[in-house]
């Protein structure tokens, strides 16, 4: 899933942390990479946003601060969300991701200088690969975001997970902050709230009425499928079911 599993832990964070994590991480669009380094300087160690990388690994200092066994308590969430027990992590993706995330690791230890990481780097970076590989087809990634369409609620168990009030925020920044720099575009385009990653994947939500995932490995110069892009477009433009 790459990047569109950063929604499940932010929001298992944002649903179960009593703490302000508004005080780690900023709601706005990046309007830069999503691994930029440049960015987080200047801001302080603060990620614009919980979608990109940087804001990614702030919210796993969160979940580590607040479970004794974070990636448990992740991959139970996602599963609860689908309602399917076998959904789990690919240790041979998060393997490959930790032996290559130079960059991750930069990130991490300029924010641990800014003094916004509060745990050991190498268990927080341990869940964030882990987070990044965790394994589902296109149904079972519709599945999980229903309940974004919901008001927070899961159709299938009925389980609440978000507030209505932060079912909305949590779309907002979908909407703004979903595609990297390339949010505009998908806004433009699209028309809906959602979420990609570098896999080539992405997951849309129109609030009350479906989740969409679609995948495609082509990406194209800012890291979105490519196909999944026109197909989207396409699919809001004949079906006119966006949120514009």
């Amino acid at each position: 899933m790459q990047s569109i599993a950063k929604v499940f832990s932010f929001v298992l964070a944002y649903s179960r942390v009593k703490s302000d994590i508004w005080e780690r991480m900023d709601v706005e669009p990046a309007g830069t990479p999503f691994n930029s380094l440049v960015q987080l300087e200047y801001d302080h160690g603060i990620p614009r946003n919980p979608f990109i990388n940087a804001g990614g690994i702030v919210v796993c200092d969160i979940l580590v601060s607040e479970f004794d066994n974070p990636k448990t308590e992740l991959i139970q969430f996602v599963r609860e969300l689908t309602g399917n027990n076998n959904i789990d992590y690919n240790k041979k993706v998060s393997d490959s991701e930790k032996a290559t995330g130079f960059r991750n690791y930069a990130l991490v230890n300029l924010m641990k200088a800014f003094g916004n990481i509060h745990n050991g780097i190498d268990i927080v970076m341990d869940l964030y690969f882990s987070l990044c590989s965790i394994e589902m087809n296109c149904k079972e990634v519709s599945d999980a975001f229903l309940f974004l369409a919901n008001n927070g609620v899961v159709p299938h168990s009925g389980s609440i997970i978000l507030s209505p009030s932060r079912t909305k925020r949590t779309n907002a920044l979908m909407q703004t902050c979903g595609f990297y720099d390339e949010a505009g575009q998908f806004t433009f385009k699209v028309g809906l709230p959602g979420k990609s990653g570098v896999g080539g994947g992405i997951v849309a939500i129109l609030p009350l009425q479906y989740a969409i995932s679609v995948w495609s490995p082509r990406l194209n110069k800012k890291g979105n499928s490519f196909m999944g892009m026109l197909f989207l477009e396409e699919f809001t433009t004949k079906t006119k079911l966006s949120i514009f």
